[in-house]
């Protein structure tokens, strides 16, 4: 791509840097905490999870402290359920993928050379739900309620309401919301990483830190939605009865195990592919040459994130499985070794082939990746399935767990602090203070968990509160105790190291460790993120594009100014990130923070089956949401094209596949389908371990299945037809939509007439609570198509939707689709399939 750059005179660039400091000036005062800005909710994000770790990690000092000795008494054993339970859980959920998120959202824009992510209300919605969810998790121990069934909650243990108690709940519910943040984030960056990249940084010129962020954010979409598939039937089983999860009504405790599961080993992926992409960003800088390998890597992450998808039984090799199962899936744990194993070899060949330059960021990396080596060791033998069949629920697991995630995600995070903290506030950590703390936390670590093992070994189970003398258990959590305060001093050096006072260095310098990649061009101190959007044409631009930092900062490439008063952004096309459009993304607001607190209030109210609080929070959060998407998206601009610099004019409105919105839409929905997926896969695990699944109650029919089938397909073509006619004029659209919405209503209805007809009662018996359950997701969704509708319909009649800006019924169609399809597996499924098992 070859431009002329442009030139200001030092009035205009004064001028520039002015307009641009009011349009994206972050807030005062009280009203800070109404900013979107992508510095600020990730900063926000990055301390929040980061203080729930400190939280988990005191907790884990208690777990010590009762471990300590024999015959303890310090914790009883229900205080010391509901420590461990809480500390598993806030490590796994409100740390591990948090902190990548925070990450995420606070370098992206910077690293792909974009102003901004292109939905930061929504990156604030989801730090607002992650922060209200965390508080009500980690505060219900204060109030004796916390859960206390481990943190995978397996049922009949967990389902059982006298023992578990309103913690399994708080669990359940809390945990779900906070999933809804991590979603709005998964859709954010990838959003961000396909559309808001610099002009000319084609998808194979990525900083590595990007693409492992969209490998880990695909992940998300596919492995949270089957937990939270598995938190609704879970839920159902404990409010209303519905006995998914019980034996004595056709349920099956093992379906919530591979749900969780499904989950649950991603997720240790989804926590390393992040920490070794901070090293991605962090070996090449103090090797001062190009990673090795880039193409090697980048397909090692994606097949490790492939295959994690395929080991979740791994988990399983106790519960009595078939031997042909046992053997699949040993052989696809230990062949995830490979692509981790080409990661780690490529960074070894990056410092071979470099000089390395020895620092606290390197030394903490590199002692990650020998903890998580070992713990990959460890994790080859317990994937053979006689070891695991020894080792399974002792201390060696716990050792295994400990050992992966703290060498491949705590200890990389650690490392991308101290890079990456003078990019936040301008000023170095300390290389002593620094020193100090990795070898406390190393040696502290080892010192603690290496000696699990053995533990483990001589047969000490997880999750006991105490143990006898004569065990011989005890000198090896008494070291393991004195390690994990070593540990923690580590951390404590750590921290402090962080917050003391600093001098400013003497001279302003962007790119103190001489880093090849774009995010070091931006300033602290300005909340404009990039000064001009600069044109890439290489993998390291700083080390390879002569005066790139001197250019953005003068305004020579594109948006270099702010003369609409409007936050800009620039949108390029997914392969070769070719300039498209010109995005307004959306500025200070109330309404992220009303929208989370009212969805919070939702979750907490259902905890507490209060019901009228529920409908209220839920109509609020509906308002809201209304009223965001009124106001922030698909406006119609004063000027169909902007001047964004060096003679470009770019359209300020796009809709179907060139808009960012239609792509949030079909991501969400892809999500949403694996939810729904996650449902099915229960139906037919349900009819697989029974041997008279479907006779046991009367099944819904064909009738009111097929008419309720019929009709969405109906409503589905006629949003299809809106869609067209809209085209041409706003009073056809606006009937077919009446008429959809209509229809909607009607196949609703018949999709809810068929288990209510035929008497189907959830709590009797598994297969109706199970017909029931598809049956209401389909049905909600159907409702939600119907607002949808009726939404583009008052777009239609005020003006705000026309034949020439017709992005809301594009994605609304968009959304259809996706409902046509589960409409199709849900009627077959529950109309025809009982004929097809008889």
């Amino acid at each position: 791509m070859s431009v002329e750059l442009g030139n200001f005179s030092p009035e205009e660039r004064a001028a520039q840097e002015k307009r641009l400091r009011d349009t994206w000036e972050t807030p005062k005062g009280w009203r800070y905490w109404t900013s979107v800005n992508n510095s600020e909710i990730g900063l926000w994000y990055g301390v929040t999870a980061f203080v729930f770790m400190l939280f988990a990690g005191v907790l884990g000092l208690l777990i010590r402290l009762q471990l300590v000795v024999p015959n303890n008494d310090f914790m009883s054993a229900e205080l010391f359920n509901q420590v461990f339970t809480l500390h598993g859980t806030v490590m796994m959920f409100l740390f591990a993928v948090p902190i990548f998120e925070a990450i995420a959202i606070f370098l992206l824009p910077s690293m792909l050379g974009a102003r901004e992510l292109p939905f930061p209300r929504l990156s604030a919605f989801g730090y607002w739900s992650f922060l209200l969810g965390g508080i009500f998790v980690c505060g219900s121990i204060f109030f004796n309620a916390a859960p206390n069934a481990g943190w995978f909650m397996y049922p009949p243990l967990a389902t059982d309401k006298e023992y578990a108690g309103i913690g399994a709940d708080i669990w359940l519910l809390g945990l779900s919301f906070i999933e809804v943040a991590s979603i709005a984030a998964a859709v954010e960056i990838i959003v961000g990483i396909m559309k808001c990249r610099a002009p000319g940084m084609r998808i194979n010129m990525m900083p590595m830190f990007a693409w492992y962020l969209l490998i880990v954010a695909g992940m998300i979409l596919f492995a949270f939605p089957p937990l939270i598939a598995g938190d609704i039937l879970f839920e159902m089983e404990r409010m209303f009865n519905w006995p998914f999860f019980d034996p004595s009504r056709g349920g099956d405790p093992l379906l919530w195990q591979h749900l969780f599961w499904i989950f649950g080993h991603p997720e240790v992926y989804i926590v390393f592919l992040p920490a070794i992409a901070l090293m991605a960003m962090i070996v090449p800088t103090f090797s001062q040459r190009p990673i090795v390998g880039y193409s090697w890597i980048v397909l090692a992450a994606v097949g490790t994130g492939f295959l994690s998808f395929g080991l979740w039984v791994h988990h399983m090799f106790a519960t009595g499985l078939p031997q042909i199962s046992l053997a699949f899936f040993s052989a696809a744990s230990e062949a995830v070794a490979i692509p981790t194993g080409v990661q780690i070899f490529v960074f070894i060949a990056t410092m071979l082939a470099g000089r390395v330059i020895f620092s606290v960021p390197m030394l903490f990396g590199a002692g990650g990746l020998i903890i998580f080596v070992i713990g990959g060791l460890t994790g080859v033998m317990v994937a053979l399935v006689p070891f695991d069949w020894q080792a399974h629920d002792t201390y060696f697991i716990v050792a295994h767990l400990h050992y992966v995630l703290i060498g491949g995600m705590f200890f990389p995070i650690v490392a991308g602090i101290y890079y990456y903290f003078p990019f936040v506030t301008g000023k170095k950590l300390s290389d002593t203070w620094g020193k100090v703390a990795f070898w406390l936390m190393f040696t502290g670590f080892n010192t603690a968990f290496f000696p699990m093992h053995f533990s483990g070994l001589r047969g000490m189970p997880r999750r006991v509160f105490t143990y006898p003398k004569e065990f011989g258990w005890d000198i090896f959590n008494l070291v393991s105790t004195i390690g994990a305060f070593i540990f923690a001093a580590g951390v404590a050096t750590f921290v402090i190291d962080i917050f003391r006072p600093k001098p400013k260095p003497a001279e302003r310098n962007l790119n103190p460790w001489n880093s090849g990649t774009l995010e070091w061009t931006n300033d602290p101190d300005e909340s404009w993120g990039m000064r001009s959007v600069p044109i890439i044409t290489s993998r390291y631009p700083l080390w390879d594009q002569l005066n790139l930092q001197a250019d953005i900062e003068a305004g020579r490439f594109y948006l270099p100014d702010a003369k609409s008063g409007r936050r800009e952004t620039l949108v390029t096309s997914v392969l070769d990130a070719k300039p498209i459009q010109c995005l307004r993304v959306g500025g200070v607001s109330y309404v992220t923070i009303i929208a989370a607190l009212s969805l919070g209030g939702v979750f907490i109210a259902l905890t507490f089956h209060w019901w009228i609080p529920t409908i209220i929070c839920a109509i609020i959060t509906f308002v809201a949401i209304i009223y965001w998407l009124w106001t922030g998206t698909a406006q119609i601009p004063e000027t169909a094209e902007t001047d964004v610099g060096l003679g470009l004019s770019l359209p300020v409105y796009v809709s179907g596949p060139a808009s960012v919105g239609w792509w949030a839409m079909f991501i969400t929905m892809v999500g949403d389908g694996t939810a729904f997926a996650s449902l099915i896969f229960g139906y037919f695990f349900y009819w697989t371990v029974h041997d008279d699944y479907t006779g046991v109650s009367a099944g819904p029919g064909v009738f009111w299945p097929m008419v309720a089938l019929l009709l969405y397909l109906a409503a589905w073509g006629l949003t299809m037809l809106a869609r067209q006619l809209n085209e041409k004029g706003p009073t056809g659209c606006r009937f077919a939509l009446v008429a959809a919405a209509a229809v909607t209503i009607a196949a609703s209805l018949a999709g809810l007439a068929g288990p209510y007809l035929t008497g189907m009662d959830p709590t009797s018996n598994v297969y109706p609570a199970t017909v029931w359950v598809i049956a209401l997701w389909t049905v909600i969704h159907g409702v939600v198509g119907v607002v949808m509708q009726l939404y583009c319909l008052a777009r239609s009649l005020t003006g705000n939707m026309t034949g020439e800006y017709d992005q809301d019924i594009r994605n609304v169609t968009l959304y259809w689709h996706f409902m046509a399809f589960t409409a199709v597996v849900t009627f077959g499924v529950l109309g025809l399939f009982p004929l097809v098992a008889s």
